[in-house]
This record gives C-alpha cells, sequence and structure tokens, in this order.
C-alpha cells in the first residue's frame, strides 16, 4: 500500500472481491474512499481490484485467521493511522457445501454446520471490530457496517418463509444482535454501528437465483457507511427501512 491523503476517508470491506462484497467497494469508490479490498488471497484481490474506477487497494485478509487480521491491523495503521469504515462483509453459508437441490431440513444440520457458519459470520466480525477498534476511534467520524440478512429476523413478516437453512438464519440474528451491543456500548461517540441487509440478491451464495443485483444489495451498505452525525446506529436496514429481528 502507498501512503493516502489524509484527508481522504479509508474504508476496509471484506470479502470485497465478488458479489455483494465488490459492489460495496464500488459503491464506496464512487464515495471517494480509498478502498481496501479484502480478499482471501492477493491473487483474487488483485483481480478484483483491477475491474473498479477510483483508489482501490487489494489486501489479504481471512476474517478465520487472527495472525492474517494482526498483519493488516498494523499495515493500516502504519499506512493511514486509522480507519474511517470498516464493512464487514465476508460471510459462509452451509449452502455453500451443499448443493441447491439438496437442501437441509434443520435436523439435518449438524454442529460442524454451525461451526463453520459462525466462525466466519459471527466470530470472524468479533475478531475484525475487536482488532481494528483503536484505528476506527483515531476517525472522527467512524462507521462499522455488519452485512446481515433478512433472513436472521424473528420478527419481520416473511422472513422465515422459505428459510433454507437454519444455520445460516440463526447466525444472521446472532450477528444483528451483537450489533446492537457494540452500538449500544459506543452510542455516547462518533462511532455508529449498523447492519445492512441487502435482500434476494443474484450472487454465487445461492446459483444466481435472487432478485436483486449486487449493486442494489449493496446501496444499503453504502448508505450507512457514509451516515451523517445524526443518522441511526444499532439498527437493522433493507434500504431505507428499518428491520424488526
Amino acid at each position: 500500500m502507498t501512503t493516502v491523503n489524509t484527508a481522504q476517508k479509508v474504508a476496509l470491506v471484506t470479502g470485497g472481491n465478488k458479489g455483494i462484497g465488490i459492489a460495496i467497494v464500488r459503491g464506496l469508490a464512487r464515495e471517494g474512499f480509498t478502498v481496501l479490498l479484502g480478499a482471501r488471497s492477493d491473487q483474487l484481490g488483485r483481480a478484483a481490484a483491477a475491474t473498479v474506477d477510483g483508489d482501490v487497494r487489494p489486501v489479504v485478509v481471512d476474517v478465520t485467521k487472527q495472525d492474517q487480521i494482526d498483519a493488516l491491523v498494523a499495515d493500516v495503521a502504519r499506512e493511514f493511522g486509522r480507519l474511517d469504515v470498516l464493512v464487514n462483509n465476508a460471510g459462509v453459508n452451509t449452502l455453500t457445501f451443499r448443493p441447491m437441490e439438496d437442501l437441509p431440513k434443520p435436523t439435518e444440520e449438524n454442529v460442524d454446520d454451525f461451526k463453520n457458519v459462525y466462525e466466519v459470520n459471527v466470530f470472524g466480525v468479533v475478531r475484525m471490530i475487536t482488532a481494528f477498534l483503536p484505528l476506527l476511534l483515531n476517525a472522527d467520524a467512524p462507521r462499522i457496517v455488519n452485512v446481515t440478512s433478512k433472513r436472521g429476523s424473528i420478527g419481520e413478516a416473511g422472513a422465515w418463509v422459505g428459510q433454507p437453512s437454519m444455520v445460516y438464519s440463526s447466525s444472521k440474528t446472532a450477528l444483528n444482535a451483537i450489533t446492537v451491543h457494540y452500538a449500544r456500548e459506543f452510542a455516547d461517540t462518533t462511532l455508529k454501528i449498523n447492519g445492512a441487509a441487502p435482500g434476494h440478491v443474484a450472487t454465487d451464495f445461492n446459483d444466481f437465483r435472487g432478485t436483486r443485483t449486487p449493486d442494489e444489495g449493496a446501496a444499503v451498505a453504502v448508505r450507512l457507511a457514509t451516515l451523517p452525525a445524526d443518522g441511526p446506529t444499532g439498527a437493522v436496514f433493507e434500504d431505507d427501512t428499518q428491520l424488526t429481528w
């Protein structure tokens, strides 16, 4: 990484090399951010970054690997001295490991499924927030956006209709809960922490069966990343609608 203009805001997007992640990267780059595009390999990151206009810099980070996270924190601290926006977008589903035509019933999902999914969708977010919090607090108006899902809602009408995975949806329920807890702790600061539900987006995550484009799904995350000082915190949004969860 090369040194950035200190007046230019810096954002980090995990899982930023494809799908909703690369769309969030595009959106933040259009907003004038220097965007650190997180990917699990340098090759994937470089290939993705080359498709986006703006100051987009690939970085290697697997949210399940503390050593990679720590190394990235050190790099960002050295180059920028702060982080303005953290977008926790990296996520997995049990369906990643099973054919879409063979959707599991709750009784067919097991502890290993929970471990695999929670390791990324929940524990990975905690690792990232814990590690980057000092750099976020160095920023004037820091924002954390946790990419969640309407499937994580208990109270939202229709959220559970056709839900294919108990493990995936419960991981997003847990993510919503930790989002609120973090926001509560920092309610009296300039740090705002919210959840972004992108809707049913067509990506390789669902065999491109979604009804929305990645850019449509990414718009809410970009909006929450650029909230004004009087914007909300501790909430989950799909587009402009606050969801119950």
